[in-house]
């Protein structure tokens, strides 16, 4: 069936060439596609296959067995792609898990950035003296004296204010917790 070439005679390689493709093309993708388990990926890697044959057409005459040889270097291409998609996969797995892994730890820095807005709000919220007792005594670390001689008011009113400020805070702060995870 094959013709045997003498020489470097470019058109009877051309013509070697295309007998073999036609001869062992459909029966190499079925096997590619059997263990790749994708069509698109077995014609991929038959036409590999047939293009290192024909890189390899002016020695093609040393070839004893093309059958077996084209079998051989298919089953080579499949386990090149087996192995680098079991690497893409590793690989994918593992930039998946360190995604993770950051997110994990950046959620609660997210989540006490929203309280933290929550809260501003609420704090934003108070009336005025209200909030300044607040501040006095959360930011400034002033006890209920302090504040009284510093605004000069008595110490049950900036014990009353202070409690008032807290539970105001508090209700905005559940409030807005509750609309949050409405729509999220």
């Amino acid at each position: 069936m094959r013709r045997i070439i003498t020489g470097g005679d470019e058109t009877a390689l051309e013509l070697l060439f295309t007998e073999i493709f036609k001869e062992h093309e459909h029966v190499l993708h079925l096997l590619a596609l059997r263990l790749t388990k994708s069509d698109q990926y077995a014609k991929d890697i038959i036409q590999e296959v047939f293009l290192k044959l024909w890189e390899f057409r002016h020695n093609i005459k040393d070839i004893e067995n093309i059958e077996a040889w084209l079998y051989r270097i298919t089953e080579n291409k499949v386990i090149d792609f087996l192995r680098k998609t079991a690497a893409d996969e590793r690989l994918k797995d593992a930039v998946w898990l360190n995604l993770q892994q950051m997110l994990n730890e950046t959620e609660p820095l997210i989540s006490a950035k929203e309280y933290n807005v929550i809260i501003r709000k609420a704090i934003d919220r108070l009336p005025p003296q209200r909030k300044l007792i607040y501040q006095l005594n959360k930011e400034k670390q002033l006890n209920y004296q302090e504040i009284a001689n510093q605004l000069q008011i008595s110490r049950h009113t900036v014990k009353n204010q202070l409690s008032t400020a807290v539970q105001s805070i508090r209700s905005f702060f559940t409030k807005s917790v509750k609309l949050f995870f409405l729509f999220f």
